[in-house]
C-alpha cells in the first residue's frame, strides 16, 4: 500500500517536471512509509528521486529496525545532517521541499547548494493525501464510531459538580476506557458565555442552570482522527437559544446536502453561511464551515469561501457551522462527512436533535 503511495508521488513529480523532493513532515513521512517518526528539533528528511534514489535520514537517536521500503542513511547528533543529505542532491536542479521545514535547515541547504532552486512540493502530498483509499476510509469511519460513543458518554457525566476542565478529564478517561489513541486535538467543552468563544480552552467555569454546553472532541485510532461537535442545554434553553439552535442545526443540514462530486467547498460554505445570513446571524457565524481532516485533524484544504477547487469521492471534511453570541453562549455542530460517487456519508452518526440535560 505504501509503495502505492510512493508510485503517485512520483507520477506527479514526472508531470510537474520535478525530479526530486525532500519531504520532512512527520505525518506526511507516515503516510508513505506506514512509520511514525517525531523528531523533535533534530532533522528527518524521505528523499524521493524519479531515478529510484530513495533514502530516509534519520538520527540515530530514533531506532527504527523494520523495512520501510527506502534505504536508512543514519546520523549523529555530532554529524551534520544537512551536509549529508547535500551530497546526495542532484546538482543543478530543482528541489521539492515541503511547506513544514524549518527555514533554519532549509537556508543551511540553499548555502550548501546554491546552484540548485527550491520549489514547494507540498501540493502534491496534499492532493494525494486529500483522497483517501478504502482503509483510511475505515479507520475514519472507525475512529469517528468511536467519537460518537464518547460524546455519548461524556454527557451522562454532565453534572454541576463538574468544572469544563473536570469534565475535559472525564473525556480523556473516557476515550482510554474506549481503547482510543486519545485526543486528536485539545478538547473544547464550553458552559454558557464561554461557547461565544470558538476555541475557548476549558477553565474552572461552572455549570449553571439554562447554560448552552459545546462539546468539540475527537480521537484517534489508528492514527486517523475523528472530530464533532454538538451542543446540549443543562436543565433549560432560552426561547433565543432553541431559535439559534435550529438555525444552526438546518445549516448544517443544507450544506451536508451540498456535498456531492463535482461541487466546489466555496459553494458547500455558502450553502450554510447563506441560511445563518438570511435568518440575520451572518455576522455571528466567524469561521469557516470546515476543515479537511484524516492524519490530522487539520488536514490540507477547507470548506471556506476562498477555497474553488471541486470536491471528489474519497475526501474526507467537517461541516460545523456556528453561531456565537458574545456574553450569552454559542451553538456549533459537526459531522465528519466523505464524498461518495453521487452524494455523502456522514461518518458520525450521534444524533443531532435538540437535547436539555436533566
Amino acid at each position: 500500500m505504501h509503495q502505492e503511495r510512493i508510485k503517485k508521488v512520483l507520477s506527479a513529480m514526472e508531470q510537474q517536471h520535478l525530479a526530486q523532493l525532500v519531504i520532512t513532515d512527520p505525518a506526511s513521512i507516515f503516510y508513505l512509509l506506514g512509520k511514525w517518526i517525531h523528531p523533535g528539533k533534530r532533522m528527518l528528511a524521505l528523499y524521493l528521486n524519479l531515478e529510484g534514489n530513495h533514502k530516509l535520514f534519520i538520527n540515530e537517536l530514533f531506532p527504527v529496525f523494520e523495512d520501510l521500503g527506502v534505504e536508512k542513511v543514519w546520523f549523529k547528533d555530532t554529524d551534520q545532517p544537512i551536509s549529508l543529505l547535500a551530497q546526495h542532491l542532484m546538482d543543478e536542479n530543482v528541489v521539492g521541499i515541503d511547506k513544514s521545514w524549518p527555514a533554519q535547515f532549509l537556508l543551511e541547504l540553499m548555502e550548501q547548494k546554491p546552484d540548485c532552486s527550491y520549489v514547494n512540493c507540498s501540493p502534491i502530498i496534499d492532493s494525494i493525501r486529500a483522497v483517501k483509499d478504502l482503509q483510511e476510509i475505515e479507520w475514519m469511519r472507525q475512529a469517528s464510531r468511536l467519537n460518537d460513543q464518547a460524546m455519548a458518554n461524556i454527557q451522562k457525566v454532565i453534572s454541576p459538580k463538574y468544572t469544563e476542565k473536570q469534565m475535559t478529564q472525564q473525556l480523556l478517561e473516557i476515550y482510554e476506557q474506549l481503547g482510543t489513541q486519545g485526543p486528536s486535538f485539545d478538547p473544547i467543552i464550553a458552559y454558557g458565555a464561554n461557547g461565544a468563544d470558538p476555541h475557548h480552552s476549558p477553565d474552572h467555569a461552572a455549570l449553571k442552570p439554562g447554560d448552552s454546553i459545546i462539546i468539540d472532541i475527537g480521537c484517534k485510532a489508528s492514527s486517523y482522527c475523528a472530530d464533532m461537535t454538538r451542543t446540549v442545554f443543562y436543565q433549560s434553553a432560552s426561547e433565543e437559544a432553541v431559535k439559534v439552535y435550529h438555525i444552526v442545526k438546518e445549516a448544517n443540514a443544507r450544506a451536508i446536502a451540498a456535498v456531492r462530486p463535482g461541487v466546489r467547498f466555496c459553494d458547500i460554505d455558502a450553502a450554510a453561511r447563506s441560511y445563518i445570513e438570511e435568518q440575520g446571524y451572518g455576522k455571528y457565524f466567524t469561521h469557516r464551515t470546515g476543515h479537511s481532516i484524516g492524519i490530522e485533524v487539520h488536514d490540507f484544504g477547507d470548506v471556506s469561501a476562498v477555497n474553488t477547487n471541486p470536491v471528489v469521492p474519497g475526501m474526507i471534511f467537517s461541516i460545523e457551522p456556528g453561531i456565537y453570541l458574545p456574553g450569552k453562549f454559542g451553538v456549533r455542530i459537526e459531522d465528519l462527512v466523505m464524498v461518495t460517487e453521487d452524494s455523502c456519508e456522514v461518518l458520525n452518526q450521534f444524533s443531532k436533535e435538540l437535547k436539555i440535560i436533566e
